[in-house]
Formats: structure tokens, C-alpha cells, sequence
């Protein structure tokens, strides 16, 4: 039994058909993931912006020009210089202090 010429333009076409139809879905799921490209790009962008925000809130928070006036609302003070005890965070390497002549 021999495949006549009709029956090979038929199968022809059906392999051309599924051809194109894989291109397509490859294409659209490559257009999906651009935009959700896009979309992850921008809300990050908005995150880093509220990151931004929140880092310069708290260094604004933590300043002298902030803390200082909570501290006297306390009735808290700016302790001298003598009173001022540095403690080296565990693990750290100690250096003794210089030694004053």
C-alpha cells in the first residue's frame, strides 16, 4: 500500500500546523515572561525606594539633633568624657589602650 500525493500534502500541512503552533506558544510564553518581568522589576524598584526611605528615617532618628532633646524630656544627661566606657563586642580582638605619659 503506497501513500498517494494527497495524503502527503496532508501530512505535510498537519506537521506545518503543529510547527507554527509551537512557535506560537513560545512566543506567548515568552511575552508572559516579560511582563512579569517588568512587573517584578518595577515592585522592586518600589521596594528599594521604601528601603531608602526607612534607612534615612532611622539614621534621622538616631541622630544627636533628635536623641538629645528626648534625653532632657527624661531628665537625662550628656555624660563627660571620663564617664564614657567602650566595651569590645565578643569575639572581638582587644587592643590595649594607649598608654598616656
Amino acid at each position: 500500500m503506497r501513500i498517494k500525493g494527497r495524503h502527503w500534502l496532508a501530512i505535510w500541512l498537519v506537521a506545518l500546523l503543529a510547527a507554527l503552533w509551537a512557535v506560537i506558544a513560545r512566543q506567548t510564553a515568552s511575552l508572559n515572561a516579560a511582563r512579569a518581568l517588568t512587573d517584578l522589576r518595577a515592585e522592586r524598584a518600589g521596594l528599594e525606594g521604601r528601603r531608602s526611605e526607612l534607612e534615612r528615617r532611622i539614621r534621622t532618628a538616631g541622630s544627636r539633633a533628635v536623641l538629645l532633646p528626648r534625653a532632657e524630656r527624661l531628665g537625662l544627661r550628656l555624660p563627660a568624657d571620663t564617664e564614657i566606657i567602650l566595651l569590645p563586642a565578643p569575639g572581638a580582638a582587644v587592643t590595649p589602650p594607649p598608654q598616656l605619659d
